[in-house]
């Protein structure tokens, strides 16, 4: 083989190895692309902010398609998970909604109801009241209410009380005989009660003067000694 005929040979295997290797880089770099680019799976979009404990609807929520790679390990991507659960703390808008995000609701006993009231948010929530709280009910009845001369008091007409949802803040149209001419802002409240108590909540809603939620400590639900459920200023003056 003279020098013409090598020189040729290692130009033709320079030309395999430089085809293979840029074969290589083709393969290297759809290899990338597909890791990038799929596969698609579905995740849910917020549309808008959603307050804290607020209930959950999939009317909520937009469909949308990425890679799966850039999904968090606990991303929803079944819809059907939200159903009965309501948000762990504010959720905002054009987040991809996460499994941590949400908590399943607090279910009714089987002699239990629902009902739900407005409660001040300045004096009777705080944030600090969340779905599966124990609250005290407090209801204020001036004299008025109460009729044959008596003293205005405050009643614990619900001890215990299991809070099922809490909703979102709401502004409430001032009222004719109002000073404060802004309104006030309230929230939705629902407790899981029996028959009688869910009574006396409705009937103090309409006719006492101020409603307020006491938060019970975990695992430490109110026992209400005799007398302990009801309030008079005569009565703690004269003591």
């Amino acid at each position: 083989m003279n020098s013409r005929q090598r020189r040729g040979v290692v130009l033709l295997l320079l030309s395999v190895l430089c085809a293979f290797a840029a074969f290589a880089g083709v393969l290297s770099v759809i290899s990338d692309v597909n890791s990038k680019v799929g596969p698609e799976v579905t995740a849910y979009r917020l549309k808008t902010d959603i307050a804290p404990y607020t209930k959950l609807s999939p009317a909520q929520f937009e469909k949308v398609s990425m890679p799966k790679r850039w999904l968090s390990p606990n991303a929803v991507t079944d819809i059907s998970i939200i159903d009965q659960k309501t948000a762990v703390t504010q959720l905002r808008r054009g987040s991809l909604l996460q499994e941590d995000m949400i908590v399943k609701r607090p279910a009714l006993e089987n002699d239990q109801q629902e009902i739900a009231i407005m409660i001040d948010a300045a004096t009777g929530v705080a944030g600090k009241i969340t779905p599966g709280s124990l609250v005290n009910i407090f209801a204020t009845f001036n004299d008025e209410a109460l009729g044959d001369n008596k003293p205005a008091e405050s009643r614990i007409i619900v001890a215990n009380a299991k809070v099922l949802d809490v909703g979102r803040l709401t502004a409430l149209e001032p009222k004719k005989d109002d000073r404060n001419s802004g309104g006030s802002e309230a929230v939705p409240i629902t407790f899981a009660l029996k028959t009688q108590d869910a009574q006396r909540v409705a009937f103090a809603e309409s006719f006492a003067v101020n409603l307020r939620l006491a938060l019970v400590a975990k695992g430490s639900p109110t026992t209400l000694r005799p007398g302990d459920d009801r309030y008079t200023l005569q009565e703690d003056t004269s003591r």
